[in-house]
């Protein structure tokens, strides 16, 4: 992986500094898989639009599994997006005020960002372990096990988590 995304911060060094990179790396690796499921998605709406179009045959998995895939890929996506302050901000007050005050707006936002994020991460772990042990299955034609659809909820959740602690560290704004 090449270190495209640069910070104007200055990187925390030490301990702190390591696990910054590694949250930068994790975000990134995740990033291009949240970019395969992407690429997936759309090749298995091709995939569907010809089988059923072209050969008029039915489909039994291609919707179910292009909403798994792009599903996972937006929530694969989301600590990448993080990283590179991509997201979508409201940033009216915290633009009309400076020094002090607008570190201490941009600190309260990210800890409400960090509180939602871990309330997310500890409830989608839940589900999928429930998922999991009690072997639920999406209850559709094709019925998959439903744990691996909801998988990359807890992880993408936990990720982008552990990614606002590291922007956190960072000395974010």
């Amino acid at each position: 992986m090449s270190d495209s995304v640069t910070h104007s911060r200055i990187a925390p060094t030490g301990i702190a500094g390591g696990y910054v990179r590694l949250m930068d790396r994790l975000s990134m690796i995740t990033a291009v898989i949240a970019g395969a499921l992407l690429c997936l998605g759309v090749l298995t709406v091709c995939h569907m639009v010809f089988t059923r179009y072209i050969l008029g045959e039915s489909t039994v998995w291609q919707t179910e599994f292009t909403t798994y895939a792009i599903s996972g890929a937006m929530l694969l996506g989301a600590p990448y997006v993080l990283l590179t302050g991509g997201h979508v901000a409201v940033t009216v007050l915290p633009d009309a005020l400076s020094g002090t005050p607008r570190k201490v707006v941009n600190f309260l936002g990210g800890l409400c960002g960090v509180a939602f994020c871990f309330a997310l991460t500890y409830g989608s772990w839940i589900y999928v372990h429930e998922a999991w042990a009690a072997g639920w299955t999406t209850g559709t034609v094709w019925n998959p096990p439903l744990w691996p659809a909801i998988l990359p909820i807890a992880v993408g959740a936990t990720l982008l988590s552990l990614q606002y602690i590291a922007e956190f560290l960072r000395g974010g704004e």
